[in-house]
C-alpha cells in the first residue's frame, strides 16, 4: 500500500507538468515568423488548458501534502508564457512534430513509478516497455534522446493506460526538455532548471553538464539534452547553479554585483543595504542586521527596565515625601503641644506659689490638678488639630469632647497622599495620647473586632507513620482579648498544639474536639480573620519591608475598607514594630542579606498584624530577638489584644519582664501532656501548692521548664516528681485521665471526689459523642466542599488580587534584571553558535539547524522558567493557607513571564536567522519559535510545581534532547509514527520545515515532495502544529495550576 501511495503522488506531481500538443502540418514552414508565433501561442494555450483540467482530477487531491495551491504551484513551476523561445526552437528543430515527441500521461506515469523504485542510482535503467526492451532498443532509449510517433498515429497526451509506440526519427532532446533513459519521449524542464544540450568531455567520457556516457557501438550518437529530473542528490545537474539565475530553462546568467542568486533561481535578488554582495554571490551576508536587531532589543530592554524603574522610584519618592511631610507636620504639632503643656505646667506652678503668698479667701487653686488631668487635655488635642486640618473629612464630631456619633470616621474627602498620611499619623498620635490616660480609657477608645474563642477537649495528635503521639489529652481554652503563651521543653508538642488549633497539621491524625465559639466548626471557615506566623521567616526577600506589608494588607483586608484606613493600619503596624528606619529596605535572603534577623522576624509578624485578625497564632515570634525587640513586639500584641484579638504564641524561655506581659500560660511536659493551663499570675502559686518553689534570683519560666525537662530536681516536701506533674494537673482540674496513666493514681493520692470522676468521664464521653460525629462530618465536608465563610469579611476579588500580584511580580522581575540579562546573553550565544554550525541547506530545508534550535531553546527557556514557581513555594503555601487567591497568583506570574516569551525568540533569532539565512521569512520563524517557547514554559511550570528543584532541572535538560531525537527517528512502524506525533518537538520541527519548504518552487517541486513524503510532514499542517504547541502550553498550565492546588491541599 505504501508503494502505491508513492506512485500516485509521483504521478500527480508529473501530471502538473506542461504537456504541449502540437499540430500536424505536412507543409511546415519556419521562415514565416507570424506562423511560428501563432503555433507557439496555440501550443502554450493548449498546455495551460490541459494542465488546468488535470490538476482537479481525483489523483491531484491525494498529493496535497506537498502542494498548497495547485494553480499557484503551476504558475511558479510550468508557466512559460513570459518566454516561449525554447518552444519555438524545438518546433523548428523537430520540423513541427513537437507534439509527436512529448510524453503522454501513460509515459509520465511509467517514468515516475520506476524512477521512485530505482532510487539508488540516478542513471539506472527503467523497466522494459514497449519501446525499450531486450529485443527493441533504439537510439531514443538512450539518455538525452527522444523519438516521434508514427505518421498514422495521432498524439494522445491524456492517455494514461497504454504507452504508445514511439521509435521513429530519433534525435537529441531539445533544449529546455529532458529525455529519461528507457523512454523515447520528451518532458519539459520546470522553471528554475537549466537544460542545455550536452557537450562531450573527452577526459571524462561524460556529457557535460550531465552525468551520462555515450553508448558504445554507435559512433554517430551524440550528446543529447538533460536526462533526469529528481532531487538534488541525483538530478542536481538540471538545477540552475548557485550564483546564477535562469530566466528560462535554456538560459543561465551569472548573478550581477549587489545581487545574489540561490540554487534553482529564476531571477536575481537584490541584496539588502549594508551587505556586501559581489558577482556570482550565492547568498547575502545579513549578520549585520542580526547585530542591529540585538542592539535594538538591548536598547529597548535597557530603556524599558530603566524607565519602568524610574517610574517606580519616582512614585516611591513622592509617596515617601508625602509621608515625610506628614511626619514633619505631626512633629511640629507635638512640639507645639509640648510647649503648650509646659506653659500650663508653668502656670500651675506659678499659681501654686502665689497661693502661698496670698490669703485663701482671695485665690483658690484646686489641689487635685494633677498631671493626669493635663494628659486628659493632651488626649483631646490631637483630634482638635485633626479636625482643623481636615474639616471636610469628619461628620458629627464634637470638637470639645472629641466624641463621634458614628463608629467610623468618614474620610471620603481625603484624597492626596499628604492628607492621608497626616490623618494616619494624627490617629497614631491620638492613640498614643489615649494610652497615657488610663487603661480603661484606652479600652473604651479602641475599636473592637469580631471575637473568636477556642476551646479544646481531649485533643490528641498522633504521627501517622510511626504512631507516635505528639500531643496528648490536651484540655483548655484560649480567650479573646488575652495573650496566651505556650511553653515547655523541646519536643513537648508546642508547635504541634499550635498547628492543631490552626488546622495546619500535616501527616498527623487529630482526635478530640476543637470548638470555635462553642460550636463544632472548621477553622477554615474563619481563615480570612485568622493569622498564623510561622516559625521560619517566610517573606519575600526581593521586596522591601513596606511592600511585603502592603501586599498582605491589599489582599487580605476588607475590600470595602477605604485607602485612608489601610494606610492607617499599615503605618500603625510599621510604627508599632519599630520598622520605620528600614521600611524602604529590601528584606533580603540567606544568600543576600539586607535587614537584620530581628527585623526580618518582625516583618514576619507584621504580615499578620496588618490584616487585623481576630485570632492570631505565633510560632516562636521572639526567637532571635533581643529583650528590647521582644518587648516592642509584645507591646504591639498587647494593643491587638485590647481590640479583642485572641493571641496564642509559642515562646522559649522569655525574660521575667517579658513573661509577665502574657495573660495566660500553657505549660507542656514531655509527651505532649499539659502541666499547667491558666493565668500567668497564678502559676507560681499553683506549683508552690505542689511544693515546688522558685529559688531566689531564678527566672520562674526557666525553672519550670528545667523541672519539666528533668534537669532540675525540685525540692519538695510532697515528693512530687516531674513525671507526675501532668497527672497532678489533670486531677486538679478534674479532667479525664488516660487509661495507661490511671495505674499511677494510687501512688499520687486520690482526691475525695475522684471516685465519681470516672462515671463523670463516661457521661462526658457520651455527651461529647454527638460533637465528635459532627466534627467528623465537618472534616469530610471541608475536604471535598468549600467551607462556609463565617468571618463576615469581604476580601478583594480575584481581579483585584490579580492586579496586586501583577504589580508585585513586576517589581520582583525588575530587581532580577541581571539574571534576565544573563538568560538573554546565553540565548544570544546559542543562536549565533547554532546559526554558524548549521547553515540552512537547500537539500534538507534547514532541518539540522531547526533540530538544534528546538533542543537549545527548549532547554534554555525551560530551565529559566523553573524559577517562576520553584523559588517561592514556601511563600505561596503561606499565602494560600491564609485565603489569598491561587488563581490570581498563578495567572499574574504567567502574565509577567509572557514578556520573556515574546522577547526570547527575538533574541535567539537575531543571531540564528541572520547567520543561517533560510528561505522562510523571519516572521514565520518567529511565530513558530514563539509558540515553542510558550509550550516549553508551560511544561517547565508543571515540572517546577510537581518536582523538587533538582529533579525538575534534570528533567528540563533531558526532555528536550530525548523528545527531539525521538521526533527525528525514521517512521518505519506505526507505533513510532504515533509516538513521534505526540511529542512537541515534532510539531515545532514540522512547522519550521514546512514554513521553509513553502519557499521552494519550480525545479524544487520533486525535492520538496520527496522530503515531505519521507518525513510524513504536510504543508497544510502548519496551522495545526502551531495550534498543538499553543494547546500544549495552555494544557500544561492548567495541569500545573490544578497540581498546585492539589499539592497545597495535601
Amino acid at each position: 500500500m505504501g508503494w502505491l501511495r508513492v506512485k500516485e503522488v509521483c504521478i500527480l506531481v508529473m501530471i502538473l507538468m506542461v504537456l504541449v500538443e502540437g499540430q500536424e502540418n505536412d507543409d511546415f514552414n519556419t521562415s514565416d515568423p507570424t506562423v511560428m508565433k501563432r503555433l507557439t501561442e496555440l501550443a502554450n494555450l493548449r498546455v495551460s488548458t490541459v494542465t488546468s483540467n488535470l490538476i482537479h482530477t481525483q489523483m491531484a487531491h491525494k498529493a496535497t501534502f506537498c502542494v498548497t495551491d495547485p494553480e499557484e504551484e503551476w504558475n511558479k513551476s510550468f508557466n512559460y508564457s513570459s518566454n516561449l523561445d525554447f518552444l519555438s526552437k524545438c518546433i523548428t528543430l523537430t520540423q513541427g512534430d513537437l507534439a509527436q515527441r512529448l510524453c503522454s500521461a501513460a509515459e509520465l506515469k511509467f517514468y515516475f513509478t520506476n524512477f521512485i523504485a530505482n532510487t539508488r542510482s540516478a542513471a539506472s535503467f527503467l523497466k522494459p516497455n514497449i519501446n525499450c526492451n531486450s529485443t527493441t532498443w533504439v537510439s531514443g532509449c538512450e539518455p538525452g534522446w527522444a523519438c516521434t510517433l508514427g505518421t498514422n498515429q495521432p498524439p494522445t497526451l491524456t492517455q494514461s493506460q497504454q504507452i504508445p509506440a514511439r521509435t521513429n526519427n530519433c534525435q537529441p532532446c531539445c533544449e529546455g526538455f529532458f529525455c529519461p533513459q528507457g523512454l523515447t519521449c520528451m518532458i519539459p524542464c520546470p522553471l528554475g532548471a537549466h537544460c542545455p544540450q550536452g557537450v562531450h568531455n573527452a577526459l571524462t567520457g561524460l556529457c557535460d553538464p550531465y552525468m551520462y556516457q555515450l553508448p558504445l557501438g554507435l559512433p554517430n550518437h551524440t550528446c543529447g539534452g538533460a536526462n533526469i529530473w529528481a532531487d538534488v542528490s541525483r538530478g542536481g545537474s538540471m538545477f540552475c547553479s548557485a550564483g546564477s539565475y535562469c530566466p528560462t530553462n535554456t538560459q543561465k546568467i551569472p548573478c550581477s554585483s549587489r545581487h545574489y542568486c540561490r540554487m534553482g533561481s529564476t531571477s536575481e535578488t537584490r541584496c539588502y543595504r549594508l551587505t556586501s554582495c559581489n558577482a556570482n554571490t550565492t547568498r547575502q551576508n545579513i549578520s549585520q542586521y542580526g547585530c542591529m536587531l540585538i542592539v535594538g532589543i538591548s536598547v529597548m530592554l535597557f530603556v524599558f527596565y530603566n524607565c519602568y524603574g524610574k517610574v517606580i522610584t519616582i512614585r516611591e519618592r513622592r509617596y515617601a515625601r508625602s509621608r515625610e511631610t506628614a511626619v514633619k507636620s505631626m512633629k511640629e504639632s507635638a512640639r507645639a503641644q509640648a510647649r503648650w503643656l509646659a506653659a500650663v505646667e508653668t502656670i500651675r506652678r506659678r499659681a501654686a506659689e502665689i497661693s502661698h503668698s496670698f490669703s485663701r479667701k482671695n485665690i483658690i487653686v484646686p489641689n487635685d490638678l494633677q498631671l493626669s488631668d493635663v494628659s486628659g487635655v493632651e488626649a483631646a488635642y490631637p483630634q482638635e488639630r485633626e479636625i482643623e486640618e481636615f474639616p471636610d473629612s469628619f461628620e458629627h464630631v464634637d470638637p470639645e469632647t472629641g466624641g463621634v456619633d458614628q463608629n467610623e470616621v468618614k474620610v471620603k474627602h481625603i484624597r492626596t497622599n499628604t492628607q492621608i498620611f497626616k490623618y494616619a499619623y494624627s490617629q497614631i498620635e491620638r492613640e498614643r495620647a489615649v494610652s497615657g490616660v488610663s487603661s480603661m480609657t484606652m479600652v473604651s477608645e479602641v475599636r473592637r473586632r469580631p471575637t473568636i474563642e477556642i476551646a479544646f477537649r481531649d485533643l490528641t495528635v498522633t504521627l501517622k507513620q510511626k504512631k507516635l503521639r505528639l500531643l496528648r489529652s490536651a484540655n483548655g481554652e484560649i480567650l479573646p482579648g488575652r495573650i496566651t503563651a505556650v511553653m515547655g521543653p523541646s519536643g513537648a508538642g508546642k508547635t504541634t498544639m499550635l498547628s492543631a488549633l490552626a488546622g495546619k497539621t500535616v501527616g498527623c491524625s487529630v482526635a478530640g474536639l476543637v470548638l470555635i465559639n462553642g460550636e463544632v466548626e472548621s477553622i477554615r471557615s474563619y481563615k480570612k480573620i485568622v493569622g498564623f506566623v510561622p516559625q521560619d521567616d517566610v517573606v519575600h526577600g526581593n521586596l522591601t519591608v513596606e511592600e511585603n506589608i502592603w501586599f498582605s494588607a491589599n489582599c487580605r483586608l476588607s475590600a470595602v475598607l477605604p485607602k485612608v484606613e489601610k494606610v492607617l493600619i499599615v503605618e500603625r503596624v510599621i510604627e508599632s514594630l519599630g520598622l520605620q528606619p528600614v521600611r524602604s529596605s529590601l528584606v533580603g535572603t540567606v544568600e543576600k542579606r539586607s535587614i537584620s534577623g530581628g527585623q526580618r522576624k518582625r516583618v514576619n509578624v507584621g504580615l499578620e498584624l496588618v490584616v487585623e485578625p481576630s485570632l492570631l497564632f505565633l510560632d516562636e515570634p521572639t526567637s532571635g530577638l533581643d529583650s528590647s525587640s521582644s518587648q516592642l513586639l509584645l507591646r504591639a500584641l498587647k494593643r491587638e489584644a485590647l481590640e479583642g484579638v485572641n493571641i496564642c504564641a509559642v515562646v522559649h524561655q522569655p525574660s521575667y519582664s517579658l513573661f509577665n506581659m502574657f495573660d495566660d500560660l500553657i505549660l507542656l511536659a514531655k509527651g505532649g501532656l499539659t502541666a499547667y493551663h491558666g493565668a500567668v499570675r497564678d502559676v507560681e502559686d499553683y506549683f508552690a501548692g505542689l511544693g515546688i518553689n522558685v529559688p531566689d534570683r531564678i527566672n520562674p519560666p526557666d525553672y519550670f521548664i528545667d523541672v519539666l525537662e528533668g534537669m532540675v530536681k525540685p525540692h519538695t516536701s510532697t515528693g512530687v516528681t516531674y513525671e507526675e506533674l501532668p497527672l497532678r494537673w489533670m486531677l486538679h482540674k478534674g479532667y479525664p485521665v488516660p487509661p495507661d496513666m490511671q495505674r499511677t493514681i494510687s501512688g499520687v493520692g486520690l482526691p475525695a471526689n475522684y471516685a465519681n470522676s470516672r462515671n463523670q468521664e463516661n457521661l462526658e464521653f457520651l455527651h461529647n459523642l454527638k460533637y465528635r460525629v459532627e466534627a467528623l462530618l465537618d472534616v469530610v465536608g471541608n475536604t471535598f466542599l468549600k467551607p462556609n465563610d463565617l468571618s463576615r469579611r469581604q476580601t478583594p476579588s480575584i481581579i483585584a488580587q490579580y492586579r496586586d500580584f501583577l504589580a508585585r511580580v513586576a517589581k520582583q522581575r525588575l530587581r532580577e534584571a541581571r539574571i534576565q540579562a544573563i538568560d538573554y546573553l546565553i540565548l544570544l550565544l546559542a543562536g549565533a553558535f547554532m546559526g554558524l554550525i548549521a547553515k540552512s541547506g537547500d537539500e534538507n530545508f534547514g532541518a539540522p539547524g531547526y533540530t538544534y534550535t528546538v533542543i537549545a531553546t527548549s532547554l534554555l527557556c525551560k530551565i529559566a522558567a523553573l524559577r517562576t514557581f520553584s523559588l517561592d513555594k514556601l511563600q505561596y503555601k503561606r499565602e494560600r493557607a491564609l485565603g489569598i487567591s491561587s488563581l490570581a497568583h498563578f495567572v499574574a506570574k504567567d502574565t509577567i513571564d509572557h514578556f520573556n516569551t515574546l522577547i526570547k525568540p527575538l533574541v535567539y533569532l537575531s543571531m540564528f536567522y541572520f547567520f543561517s539565512n533560510p528561505r522562510s521569512t523571519f516572521l514565520d520563524n518567529y511565530i513558530v519559535l514563539l509558540c515553542l517557547v510558550y509550550c516549553v514554559t508551560g511544561v517547565a511550570f508543571t515540572l517546577a510545581i510537581f518536582l523538587e528543584p533538582g529533579p525538575s532541572q534534570l528533567c528540563s535538560v533531558l526532555l528536550p534532547v530525548v523528545l527531539t531525537l525521538l521526533s527525528t527517528q525514521p517512521k518505519d512502524s506505526q507505533f513510532i509514527k504515533i509516538l513521534t506525533r505526540m511529542c512537541y518537538p515534532s510539531w515545532a520541527l514540522e512547522a519550521f520545515i514546512v514554513s521553509n519548504a513553502k519557499s521552494y518552487h519550480g525545479v524544487w517541486l520533486i525535492q520538496r515532495c520527496g522530503a515531505l513524503l519521507k518525513t510524513g510532514y504536510n504543508l497544510h499542517d502548519w496551522a495545526l502544529c502551531i495550534s498543538l504547541l499553543i494547546a500544549t502550553g495552555a494544557g500544561c498550565r492548567v495541569f500545573a495550576f490544578v497540581g498546585m492546588l492539589a499539592l497545597q491541599n495535601k
